[in-house]
């Protein structure tokens, strides 16, 4: 417990048998419950969590290869039956990529009541930039450039999933509308901004050892993109009935698509898409800022 609240952490791990001991460990004192989550794993990750001694509750979930996104979902929805409330859940990866001292900075803004969720950036110091193997850095870079469009909400390091969730948010969360794979901090991201959640970036170390990515970048791409364009123009009907602003954005969005059509017939019209795009997502942010009170950047 940690200034009245209690803290819960959920630990997605699949086939993580070589760092789930050492993530177990190395939490710090304020955890009062840990979940693992056991996603299909081949190897020893399970027997190994099982086997760890920790001053702090420990549980651990076997799901069926249900992916990254739903392992977190199932460890926040344990917390929300098991933990007394208030608390939050900060969601930590078993494969040891997730500094714990970097914890309590997650916490603060939540315990002050300043965010209802916190998310680790790794792009925010260049020491931490240059630690990043480059193609991770470039294609953080493009999947922020990509969210930023989506969400309406500057964001320059969308795939860190160390994050901090307050237990109001995940009482609010529709579960049965989720996205289970390795999208999932970028609809995070998109939803909690068309919502109107107050979100927090805070610095964290970028830590890479012996792990292995299993993304596969053209499906993830791919899926994620088409993911992230779909939630963006739901996001824009949605908030057409909330701001002024987004008529504007939605009406040089469309004139973007026309430009597009236009080309089949008059080619040089295609210079106009760049301009109209530009300019809807503009406005779609200064829209965006304006709907959460002002909290972020344009």
């Amino acid at each position: 417990m940690l200034e009245g609240q209690y803290i819960g952490v959920v630990i997605p791990a699949r086939n993580e048998e070589e760092h789930i001991q050492a993530v177990l460990e190395t939490l710090p004192e304020c955890v009062d419950m840990a979940v693992v989550v056991d996603d299909g794993s081949t190897d020893e990750t399970s027997q190994r969590a099982t086997s760890v001694k920790t001053p702090f509750e420990k549980i651990i979930l076997r799901t069926d290869g249900i992916g990254v996104g739903g392992a977190i979902d199932r460890g926040h929805q344990h917390l929300l039956k098991t933990l007394q409330h208030p608390f939050i859940s900060v969601v930590m990866a078993g494969d040891g990529q997730m500094d714990p001292t970097n914890m309590h900075s997650l916490l603060q803004p939540i315990l002050s009541g300043n965010a209802d969720f916190v998310k680790g950036n790794r792009m925010m110091t260049d020491t931490d930039i240059e630690q990043m193997p480059s193609t991770r850095r470039r294609a953080s870079r493009i999947l922020g450039w990509l969210t930023t469009l989506a969400s309406g909400k500057k964001t320059t390091d969308p795939q860190c999933g160390y994050t901090a969730s307050s237990s109001t948010l995940l009482q609010q969360w529709n579960w049965n509308n989720s996205w289970s794979g390795y999208g999932y901090p970028n609809y995070w991201l998109i939803h909690l901004s068309s919502q109107g959640w107050n979100i927090k970036d805070v610095p964290v170390r970028a830590v890479y050892g012996s792990e292995i990515s299993g993304i596969k970048p053209r499906r993830f791409f791919f899926s994620v993109g088409f993911m992230m364009a779909k939630e963006h123009h739901k996001r824009c009907f949605q908030h057409l009935k909330t701001s002024p602003l987004m008529w504007l954005a939605f009406a040089t969005y469309i004139l973007g698509y026309v430009s597009i059509f236009w080309a089949t017939i008059h080619p040089l019209s295609i210079l106009a898409l760049p301009l109209f795009w530009w300019i809807s997502h503009r406005v779609d942010r200064l829209a965006m800022h304006r709907y959460d009170g002002g909290r972020t950047k344009i």
